[in-house]
């Protein structure tokens, strides 16, 4: 069954109650992708004023999952075996955005990779690789 971005948004939300916290929100579910996004709140920011590396990790996290439901469907007990980020560049002070796709699905995994970036700027503030088992 083919999900569209509020059926995916909402799963997060139901099954990740921090979701709701950050104002987690998907934009975009095709097969392979999605893009969601963390509006700016400043209750999510650490000293120097920028969104801190739990938020940004956090959306990474669910924007993977989401890829992973927008391409399998729902599978909620799908869950995180690996997440690597790279921090490159401190984000504005505006929605932190992510993109994320499945590179290789498998029967026990996905692979996904994400790119996280200010909503103002086309500039990579985190890239971030990261495996989902499967039930």
């Amino acid at each position: 069954m083919k999900l569209k971005a509020e059926d995916v948004e909402k799963l997060i939300r139901d099954g990740v109650p921090m979701a709701e916290d950050i104002d987690f929100r998907v934009d975009r579910v095709d097969e392979n992708v999605a893009v969601a996004r963390v509006p700016f709140n400043e209750r999510l920011v650490r000293p120097g004023g920028t969104l801190s590396g739990p938020v940004q990790m956090a959306l990474a996290d669910a924007a993977m999952y989401a890829a992973v439901l927008g391409t399998l469907g729902e599978v909620q007990m799908a869950v995180t075996s690996n997440l690597n980020i790279n921090f490159l560049r401190k984000p504005g002070q505006c929605d932190l955005v992510a993109t994320a796709d499945v590179m290789r699905l498998g029967k026990r995994n996905a692979v996904c990779e994400v790119r996280l970036v200010s909503v103002d700027s086309d500039e990579l503030v985190a890239h971030i690789t990261g495996t989902y088992a499967l039930p």
